[in-house]
This record gives structure tokens, C-alpha cells and sequence, in this order.
């Protein structure tokens, strides 16, 4: 690490981390966000999710297992730039293809190594995730210089990003075995273990850009609708907002996962809000309000609905409820429509990588259909 070249981590509210460049050199920005999962760093510089974003991660040593050609969740990374504390030197998995630092290289991607992630996670927690910039070789400059550049990019409030991440055409993913459903899933940002988990129910899934119109989306004669995960701002999504409100009036079973959960909160009636340092990682506990139980989640945003837990509100579609939250701070993981079918959650349920106690809720949405049929 000592012949890196030097680079910096740089806070819009001034404060510089020091470090050594990893990946690609340069200049990146983005909101500076901090990821608690142990494992999983490929699945996550791959979600399209992460876009816009500066991911730091908390896992004091990142690259073991190199990169492989397998666990990519899309086609690229999508992560503005990259923070570790201490990456292997040399990765050794059977299935490793490359290192990690060789990957960032290839993709261009701006990275920080040997910052102290620990001091930098309490202050993005007591702070609050903040606009940064990654500054590398040639890149790096006065701190001033720095803070001005980092001060003029865009503010994660009111990013309108999931146009950047959806596919450019639809595409069909379909199971091996006979098709049982077929569902048009709208690609906010969707991740590829998405359709992985309903195809192995029999689910015909047809990908759709997130500019599809109804007809467009009518034309597939779905089953089903599917809101995926993505980035950005859930305010700037007024099409994937009014779209869902056309799919609620025909009473076509939906079911929507982390963004797609702000859009159809947002389509039943209920606002979003930036949180502080949001919910990113592979361990986050959600309690389902009408059972009591527990599960383990995997989840990554920085918005996120409002309501309390269990609470009942009026839609323009009939009754609904906030039908998960999280113990940890009780913000609202998930909602029902109660008149029309229709249901989404806050977290990730194909949970790759992380737990899979939320699996079952693929085989809710299965049951969904099932009852229109």
C-alpha cells in the first residue's frame, strides 16, 4: 500500500479523511454513505440502488474473495466511488476471477483505502450522509479547492436517478419449467436476483423501462406488477407514481420492494422523507404488524415513508396500513393496501447478499395472484 498514490475523502462540511488511492485514480462525488454488511461487496457496488452514491464500508477488510462473474446484480458498478479501511492484498476464493482493486480499475472507479472507516461511519451517523468527494493522484488539491468542488454537485433531495439506472428495452426472463404467471416488473434500478426469485415460482417476468406507459405495460397482460429497488429521490418519481395509480384502479396485484415501497406509499397518499444516514446493510430487523414476527433483512435507502407503525389511513384506492417498521428507530419497512391487492416493502427480499427470511414474500405475491385468477 505504501507505493499508492495518496488520496483524500473530502465532506462537504470540511472534513478531510486521509488516505491512499484504491481503484481507479481521480475525481469522484456523491452522498457519502456508510454500508454495515460483513459480506457482499460485490452484490453491492453492483445494485443499482447505490448510484449517486460514495459507499463506505464498514467491514474493516474488503476483497478477500477477489471478483467473480457471477454475483453481479447488474451490468456494472453503479457506485459513484468507493471507501475501505484495509483491502486484501491478495484474494483467494475458488471462484475469484480478478482482484477487487483490478475491478475498480477496469470499471473506472474512484477509491480510498486505508481511511479510518470506523471514525467515519460516527461521524456520517451523528451528521448525517452528506455530499463528498473521492480526489486521487493528479485530482487532489488545496482543501479548498476540494470542499468548492464538493459544495457544487448535486444534493441527493430532489435526484431524480432511476432513468439513469433502467434497462433502455424491455426484456423477458422466463423460468425453465411452465409458466404459472406472467408479471411486468417496472426496472427502477432492479437487481438481478429480482427475477431469479420469481422465475423459480413459474413467474414469467417481463422487465419494463421506467418511462412505460399503461398501455405498454397492459400489452404484456400481467398477472401481476412488480416495483423494483433504485435510487434517487421517491418525490421525483411522478410517472412511476401515476403509473402505479393506474395499475391500483384495476385492482392488478402488485407488489413492490425498497423504492418501489415509496412509490406505492406515494401512490396510495403518504409522503417521504430524507433520513438522516438511512438503512444500509444485511442485518436490519423488521417486525410485520399483523403477525409479530421478526426477520432479518437485508436493505439499502436513504428516503423513507411516513406514518407510524400499525397505523390505518384513507387511500384513494380504500383502506390501507403500515404493515411493517423497524424496532431500531420506527421508521415505516412496509405497506397494504387493504381494498385492492396491493403490498411493498422497505427491504430487499432477494436478499443478495444477506439473509433470507423475507424470501416467503415472493410466494405472498404468488398467492396474490392466485386469488385474482
Amino acid at each position: 500500500m505504501n507505493a499508492r498514490a495518496q488520496a483524500a475523502l473530502v465532506l462537504e462540511d470540511g472534513r478531510v479523511f486521509r488516505g491512499a488511492a484504491y481503484g481507479a485514480q481521480g475525481r469522484t462525488l456523491g452522498e457519502a454513505v456508510f454500508c454495515t454488511g460483513m459480506t457482499g461487496y460485490q452484490e453491492t457496488l453492483t445494485d443499482p440502488s447505490y448510484h449517486g452514491q460514495i459507499v463506505v464500508q464498514t467491514a474493516p477488510q474488503i476483497g478477500n474473495t477477489g471478483w467473480n462473474d457471477e454475483d453481479d446484480e447488474s451490468s456494472k458498478i453503479w457506485v459513484n466511488g468507493y471507501v475501505v479501511r484495509d483491502p486484501a492484498r491478495t484474494p483467494s476464493n475458488w471462484r475469484s476471477k480478478r482482484s477487487l482493486d483490478d475491478e475498480l480499475v477496469r470499471q473506472g472507479i474512484v477509491g480510498i483505502a486505508e481511511v479510518d472507516t470506523r471514525s467515519l461511519t460516527r461521524h456520517l451517523r451523528e451528521v448525517g450522509a452528506m455530499r463528498a468527494g473521492v480526489f486521487s493522484g493528479d485530482a487532489l488539491g488545496t482543501v479548498d479547492d476540494m470542499v468548492a468542488s464538493v459544495l457544487a454537485s448535486p444534493k441527493m433531495e430532489g435526484a431524480d436517478l432511476a432513468g439513469q439506472v433502467t434497462t433502455p428495452k424491455p426484456y423477458v426472463v422466463s423460468p425453465s419449467g411452465d409458466v404459472r404467471f406472467r408479471v411486468a416488473a417496472l426496472d427502477l434500478g432492479i437487481k438481478s436476483n429480482t427475477p431469479r426469485q420469481m422465475i423459480k415460482r413459474g413467474i414469467e417476468v417481463h422487465v419494463l423501462p421506467s418511462t412505460s406507459t399503461l398501455d405498454e405495460l397492459l400489452a404484456v397482460e400481467p398477472d401481476g406488477v412488480f416495483l423494483s429497488n433504485g435510487p434517487g429521490d421517491p418525490a421525483t418519481t411522478t410517472h412511476a407514481t401515476e403509473l402505479t395509480k393506474q395499475v391500483l384502479g384495476r385492482e392488478i396485484p402488485l407488489f413492490g420492494i425498497c423504492f418501489g415501497n415509496q412509490v406505492l406509499g406515494r401512490a396510495l397518499g403518504l409522503g417521504t422523507y430524507k433520513m438522516r444516514y438511512g438503512h444500509r446493510g444485511i442485518n436490519i430487523p423488521v417486525i410485520d404488524v399483523a403477525t409479530k414476527s421478526v426477520a432479518i433483512t437485508a436493505q439499502n435507502h436513504g428516503f423513507a415513508l411516513e406514518g407510524e407503525p400499525g397505523q390505518r389511513f384513507e387511500s384513494p384506492f380504500g383502506a390501507a396500513q403500515i404493515s411493517h417498521y423497524c424496532p431500531n428507530d420506527d421508521t415505516v419497512e412496509g405497506v397494504r393496501a387493504l381494498d385492492v391487492p396491493a403490498f411493498s416493502v422497505q427491504y430487499h427480499p432477494e436478499a443478495a447478499a444477506g439473509p433470507h427470511d423475507a424470501a416467503p414474500l415472493f410466494d405472498a405475491f404468488v398467492s396474490l395472484m392466485e386469488k385474482r385468477s
